[in-house]
């Protein structure tokens, strides 16, 4: 054989030992991903598979599943602590996970249901949403509340609770705390809204529609207001819940706008300006748009809002697992005052709002 064509044979073989390693590598890495987040994965789904469940036990159906998810997070990591092997798949539940939940939380509104709030509804909306964000944020520098945490709060208040709260923090990057506490406050006082409402209004005397627009632009969670807003009938019940699907679309800009802020913010300090931009609120909008334009049924609708929910407690339920009680208290009780105030102010607000709206 001539020894050029065994130089190209051996060449041939030689090239063919070193493509083998490259097609079996990929399997391999992708079996040791899944082994690495696995663990942390299959902890949190479970935590939020017992969390919907109590849900729905009699006398827990006031707390949403996402409020339910962090406490027995908090509770598991606290009391027999979170495994190591489980750390990098609760880390993956927090972000990943967290951020196409959001994206799906956008098929729970269409433009249809903003018109039918009408033009004074939606600017009622902004405007106490945005008076309720500012009035936080000073309240929490005259309270010498964390920046990251006043924010949280403020979000979390003037959105849509729980889920603005982990959503924000995306750009904010605060502590595990932070987000707990600030979960905390939320939920404790939108707890009270959603008992106080009904009764107010035995005095108050609102019109259905008034008193829909005021538990939909107060009151945090959604679940909160469904609650609230149905004890004044069916009118002042799908009203409040339409108001409140309008205000938690704000929760795009917003977050967007925080994404601005906070890279400014760190160009200024002289900080290392990361990429925050969270691309998850387009696709939250996207979703919208989706919802708006493409005829979906209510049996896929009905699907996707229990998978998003699912993935949002999963994602509450890593946010627990991370979270280290001893460092809460450190907090002290400043940030429930901060809360308390914020809860207040949107009340007192929102009330005035919707008395002159309507």
């Amino acid at each position: 054989m001539p020894a050029s064509d065994t130089s190209i044979q051996e060449a041939a073989v030689h090239s063919t030992a070193q493509r083998r390693p490259i097609q079996f590598a990929m399997p391999e890495r992708r079996w040791s991903w899944l082994g690495h987040h696995a663990p942390g994965v299959l902890l949190t789904a479970l935590i939020a598979v017992v969390a919907i469940a109590l849900h729905r036990l009699p006398g827990l159906g006031s707390f949403s599943p996402l409020i339910l998810s962090i406490l027995i997070g908090m509770g598991f990591h606290n009391l027999v602590g979170t495994p190591a092997r489980a750390k990098a798949g609760v880390g993956f539940s927090l972000r990943r996970i967290l951020r196409a939940a959001i994206v799906l939380l956008g098929l729970q509104l269409t433009a249809t249901q903003i018109a039918t709030v009408g033009i004074a509804g939606v600017a009622v909306t902004i405007l106490t949403l945005a008076a309720t964000f500012l009035f936080t944020l000073w309240a929490g520098r005259r309270l010498g509340v964390d920046r990251a945490l006043s924010t949280l709060i403020a979000t979390g208040t003037s959105i849509c609770g729980a889920s603005a709260v982990v959503a924000a923090n995306a750009v904010v990057d605060g502590g595990d705390e932070d987000v707990a506490y600030a979960v905390a406050t939320v939920t404790v006082f939108g707890s009270l809204s959603m008992v106080l409402f009904p009764l107010l209004n035995t005095g108050l005397h609102l019109a259905p529609h008034a008193y829909g627009l005021w538990t939909g632009i107060s009151i945090h969670e959604i679940a909160q207001v469904v609650a609230a807003a149905f004890q004044d009938g069916q009118a002042a019940g799908h009203f409040g819940t339409i108001v409140k699907l309008t205000r938690v679309l704000m929760l795009a800009p917003v977050v967007l706008i925080l994404a601005y802020v906070w890279d400014r913010g760190r160009g200024k300090t002289g900080g290392r300006r990361k990429g925050t931009t969270p691309w998850f609120a387009f696709g939250f909008l996207a979703m919208v748009a989706v919802n708006s334009l493409v005829p979906i049924s209510d049996r896929l609708h009905d699907g996707a809002a229990g998978i998003t929910t699912f993935m949002l407690a999963m994602a509450l339920a890593a946010m627990g697992l991370e979270t280290d009680i001893r460092k809460l208290k450190a907090k002290g009780l400043r940030p429930l005052a901060l809360g308390a105030s914020a809860w207040v102010f949107i009340t007192l607000f929102g009330l005035a709002m919707a008395m002159l709206a309507m």
